[in-house]
């Protein structure tokens, strides 16, 4: 992720991505804390755009590499009248124990990342996930429609240039090798826009419910 243009555009962060969020992220950021409850981790946190959705139940957490945009976060929660704790962490290497969260969500967050650190986030979000736990991603994938491809090609230097973000993240590749296995992989957008609920495998006590699985497949 690019620190110092994270931390040179915060001020304009929200402003930039405004016609973004009012025409659609808003919507897929509630799926993505639907049903979301105990100690949540919104990695990633940014301005804070997925603070009206936190749960009410829950704590949450939020973390991201840039104070600029962290600062925005805050002054959002407290705007909003949320609970929420903000915290500046490198997502490769969080300070937080094995088996913490019950909740990882990360939207929009793997677009940003540079390629070689998107397997060490996933280790990391899987060593910090409880073993009950899920992992939500909800990102961008690059379309197989010859249109909508030609089109994400055109818009992907602004999107470069805007928010050091891209369509062409491997993310989804590395599950295999981070041993994080799938519950829900829908399309939430054209076949643009992904939602990945994640299990980590291997986890003493592990394994998401057959209930809670069938509860996140709906959606």
């Amino acid at each position: 992720m690019s620190y110092e243009k994270y931390e040179r555009i915060a001020p304009l962060y929200d402003v930039l991505d405004k016609a973004y969020e009012v025409s659609w992220k808003r919507r897929l950021r509630n799926d993505v804390f639907r049903d979301a409850d105990g100690l949540i981790l919104d990695a990633g946190a940014g301005t804070g755009c997925n603070i009206p959705f936190y749960p009410r139940n829950a704590r949450v957490i939020g973390v991201d590499n840039s104070p600029g945009m962290l600062v925005r976060a805050r002054k959002r929660a407290a705007k909003e009248g949320i609970s929420a704790e903000f915290l500046e962490m490198d997502l490769t290497r969080t300070r937080f124990p094995d088996d913490h969260f019950d909740v990882i969500a990360a939207t929009f967050v793997f677009c940003v990342l540079p390629e070689e650190l998107q397997l060490p986030v996933l280790r990391e979000m899987r060593r910090i996930c409880k073993p009950t736990g899920t992992i939500r991603i909800l990102d961008y994938t690059m379309s197989k429609k010859a249109p909508v491809r030609l089109m994400m090609r055109v818009v992907s230097p602004w999107l470069n240039f805007a928010f050091a973000a891209r369509y062409t993240a491997q993310y989804e590749s590395y599950l295999p090798e981070a041993r994080l296995a799938p519950v829900r992989n829908d399309f939430v957008m054209g076949d643009v826009v992904k939602l990945l609920v994640l299990s980590p495998e291997g986890k003493q006590g592990g394994d998401v419910s057959q209930r809670e699985i069938a509860a996140l497949r709906r959606g």
